[in-house]
């Protein structure tokens, strides 16, 4: 029977709609009171059936619950034959419900697109060298997969043979197709958008890194705040005591009516959803935007930051050295780029692959007699030619004369934070590259939108040598940057800053070497990428490892934590209206009471849900 009644109780709420409506028009219309009572009765006992069910269930685990209040002022107001009042609240009642659960999965509909964004089918290469359709589930690491224009890529995986343009907007939250070829990774959930691919399963089923996610984005909205925490406490021994209140009322007045009103007025429905509504559609929109909230905890301090440290590499800048700056002295400078790509293409040092790379194509010469020389670079001879390609201290050693203008190239490039790169021919310096971690695109202006969004403090950390950092730092105007840092060195710093100085503190990572970093901090954001640490390791994921999604996180929290408050005061607000009311008014009954309760659960719920417009060019 109870699941009959609840199957069935949006139908219940609609015909308890009907029969008011015809006990009304017969008395109104025909004047006929016989069918306007007995509409009531049965509209009334209808109604309440699943709401008995529900306070009955709530009463079993000890729980004194809205249901249980509502309850017993529509028995209240049947027993005093009050048929009119009766049914009405219990319409409200339902009908309430029903709005809220519309509302609420609204709310939910970032979890509910990433799960239908799920792939369900892979074609899966068989013994027989063909390709079959097979469920997911019968995917298995190692197996090979056919991925066509428009499909879905059904796992983790890495590109074997073919190419085309994935659609990773359910991984990054970025909408521009990315390019595949033969040796990328390719993730589950994300679209070719055009190109035919065959790729080996990597990782599959919950492993994925689109299975990770919805498991994060479902135990984040399923996690509570402390203010949740709270408020339901709150609600625990706030309900019972309406329960107390009404009935010492009714002892003193003997007003059955006025007890039974307070017993309606005072249900704390929007005070107990307010809050979770925030943190739903807070955490579904980061989810549709790529970034991952971990739970309602984490929005409550990321909302309260004043101080953000920065790693440098993979953070600030983008983690691949290249060629910042380069000047040329003298002639044949062809030749002598063509000399220096021939040297560099025989060493693996990570500034040769950045020297190569800015040069381009060139023809290669043959290298005899190389010499690595040890903390200089590199001397060689190169089609008749005695190349020397280093530092300063590799040009001195080579007797190679430094001009006043090249000595105040030298400077001026160290001053920026280069690692030099010099290069002679017999003697003679023709190149003076400078190599560096470029900043990433856009970073400066991103931290001028953390400024505007209240950050006080913007911090940098880093292993690198302190004129590399303070080059950063001045370009990006930081408030203070450190260089020559251990992984421990910069825990340190953090759990000064939270301890001794008192800050709110989110350490920016990679997820990696900063663990100790990520896990100290009251907030740790890991430039993502998608990798597994990034995801278990922090507070705040950055899909992509996109840094412009910091200031839309911040501002999306604060946001949240305002929509929070404001819940609160409408949820209290409108209470101690309704009572005021009953009080010290004639105009207030139980009907027009939980139509404003009900009415209230809806206001908090429609504020909560602006939370998934909330957009990053509003900051």
């Amino acid at each position: 029977m109870q699941r009959f009644i609840f199957k069935n109780k949006n139908r219940i709420t609609l015909i308890n709609g009907i029969l008011i409506a015809i006990a009304f028009i017969s008395k109104w219309a025909i004047n006929n009171m016989n069918i306007f009572t007995w509409a009531l009765i049965i509209a009334s006992i209808l109604g309440v059936a699943p709401i008995v069910i529900q306070a009955y269930q709530a009463l079993r685990v000890k729980v004194v619950s809205i249901d249980v209040l509502v309850t017993i002022a529509v028995v209240a107001a049947f027993l005093i034959q009050n048929f009119e009042e009766s049914a009405i609240v219990t319409f409200l009642f339902l009908f309430g419900a029903y709005l809220e659960q519309r509302t609420l999965h609204q709310t939910r509909s970032a979890i509910k697109e990433l799960t239908e964004m799920a792939p369900e089918s892979a074609l899966k290469q068989m013994d027989n060298g063909e390709f079959e359709e097979v469920e997911v589930d019968d995917v298995d690491i190692g197996d090979i997969l056919l991925v066509k224009t428009g499909a879905k890529i059904p796992v983790d995986g890495t590109v074997l043979s073919g190419e085309g343009s994935v659609n990773e907007a359910s991984i990054t939250g970025e909408s521009i197709p990315v390019a595949k070829e033969k040796g990328l990774k390719v993730f589950a959930g994300t679209i070719l958008d055009n190109g035919t691919i065959q790729i080996v399963a990597d990782r599959v089923g919950e492993d994925t890194t689109f299975g990770k996610i919805i498991e994060l984005v479902e135990e984040a909205q399923d996690s509570k705040s402390e203010a949740e925490r709270f408020i339901d406490r709150f609600s625990k021994y706030y309900t019972p005591a309406v329960l107390i209140i009404s009935f010492i009322v009714w002892l003193f007045s003997r007003d059955i009516e006025l007890a039974i009103t307070i017993l309606v007025l005072g249900c704390p429905g929007a005070l107990v959803i307010g809050v979770p509504v925030s943190n739903v559609a807070g955490i579904g929109n980061g989810a549709r935007n790529g970034v991952l909230l971990k739970g309602s905890e984490v929005i409550s301090d990321f909302s309260r930051l004043d101080t953000m440290v920065f790693d440098k590499t993979g953070t600030l800048t983008a983690g691949n050295p290249s060629v910042a700056e380069k000047e040329y002295y003298g002639d044949d400078i062809e030749k002598a780029l063509s000399y220096l790509a021939s040297v560099e293409r025989e060493s693996d040092h990570p500034l040769a692959k950045a020297v190569l790379e800015d040069i381009g194509e060139v023809t290669y010469l043959a290298v005899e007699d190389t010499e690595v020389i040890k903390g200089g670079g590199i001397i060689a001879n190169v089609d008749g030619h005695r190349i020397a390609v280093g530092n300063v201290a590799l040009m001195k050693r080579e007797k190679v004369e430094l001009s006043d203008r090249v000595k105040a190239d030298v400077a001026r490039f160290e001053r920026n934070g280069n690692s030099l790169v010099l290069t002679s021919v017999d003697g003679e310096l023709k190149i003076l590259m400078g190599v560096r971690d470029q900043i990433r695109p856009g970073v400066k202006e991103d931290l001028q939108r953390l400024r505007r969004l209240g950050v006080k403090n913007l911090i940098m950390l880093s292993g690198d040598n302190q004129g590399t950092v303070d080059a950063v730092s001045r370009e990006l105007g930081l408030t203070e940057a450190y260089g020559n840092m251990l992984p421990e060195d910069k825990s340190e710093y953090i759990r000064r800053l939270i301890e001794d100085e008192g800050q709110i503190v989110a350490f920016v990572g990679d997820g990696v070497n900063d663990s100790p970093s990520l896990a100290l901090a009251h907030i740790g954001i890991a430039m993502g990428g998608g990798t597994d640490v990034a995801i278990e390791t922090s507070d705040v994921v950055l899909m992509n490892s996109d840094f412009g999604r910091l200031p839309h996180a911040l501002g999306l929290t604060k946001a949240t934590a305002r929509n929070m408050k404001q819940n609160i005061f409408i949820a209290v607000g409108i209470v101690f209206i309704l009572l005021a009311s009953v009080l010290f008014s004639d105009w207030m009954n139980m009907s027009i009471g939980m139509l404003v309760h009900e009415g209230s659960i809806l206001a908090v719920i429609l504020n909560g849900m602006r939370l998934l417009r909330y957009n990053l060019k509003k900051i």
